[in-house]
């Protein structure tokens, strides 16, 4: 059991570790944005082929279709409830690369707000990637591909808003590697507090998390990858969804 538990908090924190990974190249190196923009469309395509299929199909063979459609839309209106608040605070545009993001000056706690949404982003995914392993199971590669990949953009944007919004690199690379660490740790809870868990809660998290992740693709991810390279989002969204799913069955 300890032994799995750190197995797990170490997939949690190697997929955050990409959040650390984007933002170093995105404080370092000028990134294009409509570049950055078409990764985010690839890492959403990515992460909703994860959530469909080793997600939401998980979570119904476990324990049918009403655990999954009231853990879903839960966990959508949990995430989306806290985001709205979020970006009254300031973090509305935690994943733009532009000039969008408001100073501390502009907007007092934004600096705050942001860092508690990225941790709202990151803490289903890492939950999952824990469970995962729980009962002799495998590991999502598909899942673990979809958070790292999602991230990468995550960071890569974020960190070029903040550092455009007059944040210092210190506070950037202390964000990103405080939230990777958080999803070590969540990811290592998840595996080790769950592990009790029945099939019918372990179905109901599993679903959740898959409704909180779906919910900050389409509110988050998906519109800033249109701002950037509009038409073009559907496909590169397609082709990440396509990836995973070849990921998931080779």
């Amino acid at each position: 059991m300890v032994t799995g538990a750190w197995v797990a908090g170490g997939w949690g924190l190697f997929a955050g570790a990409a959040l650390l990974v984007g933002a170093a190249v995105g404080s370092l190196v000028r990134v294009p944005p409509r570049l950055i923009a078409l990764v985010m469309a690839f890492g959403s395509g990515v992460l909703m082929a994860a959530v469909s299929f080793e997600l939401i199909a998980e979570a119904y063979e476990r324990s049918g279709m009403w655990p999954v459609v009231a853990g879903a839309v839960g966990g959508a209106a949990v995430y989306s409830g806290a985001n709205a608040l979020l970006a009254r605070r300031g973090a509305k545009h935690r994943k733009r690369s532009g000039e969008q993001q408001p100073s501390e000056a502009e907007a007092p706690g934004s600096g705050n707000a942001i860092a508690l949404g990225a941790l709202l982003d990151g803490i289903p995914e890492s939950v999952v990637i824990g469970t995962s392993l729980l009962g002799g199971g495998h590991l999502g590669v598909a899942t673990v591909g979809a958070v790292f990949i999602s991230n990468l953009p995550e960071g890569l944007a974020s960190a070029a808003g903040m550092r455009g919004a007059g944040r210092s690199r210190r506070y950037v690379f202390t964000l990103w590697g405080s939230i990777a660490v958080i999803s070590g740790l969540a990811a290592l809870a998840g595996y080790a507090l769950l592990g009790g868990a029945s099939e019918a809660a372990m179905a109901m998290i599993t679903a959740v998390a898959g409704g909180a992740i779906l919910a900050m693709v389409a509110d988050t991810m998906i519109p800033e990858a249109y701002s950037k390279v509009h038409l073009l989002t559907g496909l590169v969204t397609v082709v990440g969804f396509l990836s995973a799913f070849a990921m998931a069955h080779l």
